[in-house]
């Protein structure tokens, strides 16, 4: 898997690529870390021998894009509840849906671990793409903080930090050149 923190650094990005508004509130961007980091609270049930192939396992279901969907959709109703961010729902149930299908996107560029379940529960298949960038962060914290996780985090500050650095510069720039033009339509 990606680290829990390059999950949320690359989602973080999505989320200023696709924020509805210029300015969001806390509340969004803590939402859009938090969701996207979410998958892997999978890790839990190890301890109950449940892994691959098992769907409730690591990279089972809670990495699945049907999973992504329906969670998205709780959330954007349960975060996002008052009556002035309704006319928001679909946009930023785009964006949460997104976060958090991006982290199964990355694990399955990862060198190692499980494949994904991107299907669950409508297929047990899991899925490696076939360009593994992104070095296999190890998991738990003692493991993370070794210099196998520094080692990690300096793959990911150039396959993951570096273009969602990238995906917010860009999104700026085009929603700069937007309101600009919208001004001079004005």
């Amino acid at each position: 898997m990606a680290s829990v923190i390059s999950h949320a650094i690359f989602a973080s990005g999505l989320g200023a690529a696709g924020s509805p508004e210029s300015r969001m509130p806390a509340r969004y961007w803590v939402t859009v870390a938090l969701i996207a980091a979410l998958p892997d609270l999978d890790v839990v049930v190890y301890p109950l021998g449940l892994n691959a192939p098992n769907i409730l396992g690591h990279r089972g279901i809670t990495h699945s894009l049907p999973f992504a969907a329906v969670f998205a959709a709780l959330v954007v109703g349960l975060v996002f509840r008052g009556t002035a961010w309704r006319p928001l729902w679909l946009r930023l149930w785009v964006v949460l849906f997104v976060a958090m299908a991006s982290h199964g996107v990355l694990d399955a560029m990862t060198n190692g671990g499980q494949g994904i379940a991107f299907f669950a529960p409508f297929s047990e298949g899991r899925w490696h793409f076939p360009w593994q960038p992104i070095r296999v962060s190890p998991i738990g914290v003692g493991a993370f903080f070794s210099i196998d996780g520094i080692r990690v985090l300096q793959n990911e500050l150039l396959t993951v930090w570096l273009p969602s650095a990238l995906i917010v510069l860009v999104s700026r720039l085009v929603r700069r050149r937007s309101d600009r033009n919208r001004a001079l339509a004005a």
